[in-house]
């Protein structure tokens, strides 16, 4: 019983799809948007107002003055403040490396490296007081001119 049954539901499912198919094959060319009709020209023709000009005094226009600008310099890329680690074997720039869980491997590498921690900490070894150390050993290796952006 459980057999007819799933072979129902699969033809049911089947028809379902192809319905749904045909009907997305239809509908694409029966909505393709005809000409503009050129009746909305003569509307608009029509909305204008008619502008009357009262005959009065003369008013003298005062031709405009160009300013001359001189462009102001603005800062460069390299004035910014750039905060990040840069590896020196690859060139790659890490600009996110707040939390030790995410960093990537190169920068846990190169604070082993350098001395500033014991080993690459595992997920489930970080504490409080290690991920404390952690962070000053961030701080001193982002002052590490091999390590500058």
């Amino acid at each position: 019983m459980s057999e007819a049954l799933f072979i129902l539901t699969v033809i049911f499912v089947a028809y379902v799809v192809y319905k749904t198919v045909n009907e997305q094959k239809a509908t694409p060319k029966s909505a393709v948007p005809k000409a503009k009709p050129e009746a909305t020209n003569v509307v608009a023709e029509q909305l204008m107002p008619e502008i009357v000009v009262e005959k009065g005094k003369p008013t003298k226009i005062k031709p405009a003055t160009i300013k001359k600008t001189t462009p102001t310099p603005t800062a460069t890329k390299q004035d910014a403040v750039k905060k990040g680690l840069r590896d020196p074997k690859t060139g790659e720039v890490a600009t996110s490396y707040s939390n030790y869980r995410f960093t990537k491997r190169w920068i846990k590498e190169a604070l082993v490296a350098e001395g500033l921690l014991e080993k690459v900490y595992k997920n489930n070894e970080l504490d409080d007081a290690i991920e404390a150390t952690i962070k000053d050993a961030v701080i001193k290796l982002e002052a590490i001119d091999k390590y500058k952006v």
